[in-house]
């Protein structure tokens, strides 16, 4: 009977070492997996910062700017006619400074640089040249000063058209699509380009 009682005493002992043992290894595995969400997580943010940078280039100017805005008075005697070929001064998009162009339109109104919010979320777009008058929506008289908030008709890059904006400055120099190869991108009847971006060709 005395040499059971320690027998017994060993055996339990033994399977609470083992117990031990066992929530050790529990521990340790618990512990462990918080890493894997930790680097999902490091994965997940520069996937996020390429995101944002991929969804701010998506404002680009179309490659075809279409048909200009109904209402719109053609210019009676422009500095540059239909079909001139011309160098820009503008630099609205790289590569649009020094691009050759050949003028596709010529137009007689007041123009506006805005600064808006795309309506697709993108990030705020400040001074943005150039859209006319007639493409505002319901605008009173031109020309508008300075801070007056307008709606957008232009479709000229994403999120634009519908945008809330603010005119920024105006001008009444004639203004001009044109067609244009920057080097990247070839654009017909771009919308737009004002008297002082247009110099002769040489």
């Amino acid at each position: 009977m005395k040499i059971s009682t320690p027998l017994t005493t060993i055996t339990a002992s033994a399977a609470a070492a083992a117990l031990a043992l066992s929530g050790c290894t529990a521990s340790g595995d618990e512990e462990s997996g918080p890493q894997p969400t930790q680097d999902q997580t490091q994965s997940e943010s520069p996937s996020g910062e390429s995101h944002q940078g991929d969804h701010g280039e998506s404002h680009e100017h179309a490659a075809d700017g279409g048909q200009p805005p109904e209402g719109i008075k053609e210019a009676s005697d422009p500095t540059y006619a239909v079909g001139d070929e011309v160098v820009l001064s503008a630099d609205h998009m790289p590569g649009m400074d020094g691009a050759n162009a050949t003028i596709s339109g010529a137009f007689d109104t007041t123009t506006y640089s805005v600064s808006y919010t795309p309506t697709d979320g993108g990030d705020p777009v400040e001074d943005h040249k150039w859209v006319v008058h007639e493409e505002l929506d319901n605008p009173d008289e031109a020309p508008l000063a300075d801070g007056t908030e307008v709606a957008l008709n232009a479709d000229h890059m994403p999120g634009m058209k519908g945008a809330e904006a603010t005119i920024d400055s105006s001008t009444d120099d004639t203004v001009y699509m044109v067609d244009v190869d920057t080097g990247d991108m070839t654009m017909t009847n771009h919308k737009w380009v004002v008297e002082g971006e247009v110099q002769p060709a040489k």
